[in-house]
């Protein structure tokens, strides 16, 4: 399975409550949090939805 390590760059202050909710739901908290994940068609849309505040990378 293809995993994904996501790091929180930008603030999620100001940004509408459902990206705020997505964040969360990545396990992003605050700036500099990072987690990995599995990366599953749900958690690819999400990471999608709130790619101007993440950064993404892969891991094999």
């Amino acid at each position: 399975m293809k995993k994904v390590v996501v790091k929180q760059v930008r603030s999620s202050i100001g940004r509408p409550e459902r990206q705020k909710r997505t964040l969360i739901a990545l396990g992003l908290t605050r700036i500099g949090k990072k987690n990995e994940l599995i990366a599953t068609p749900q958690i690819v849309g999400m990471i999608n939805k709130v790619k101007h505040l993440i950064e993404v990378e892969e891991i094999n």
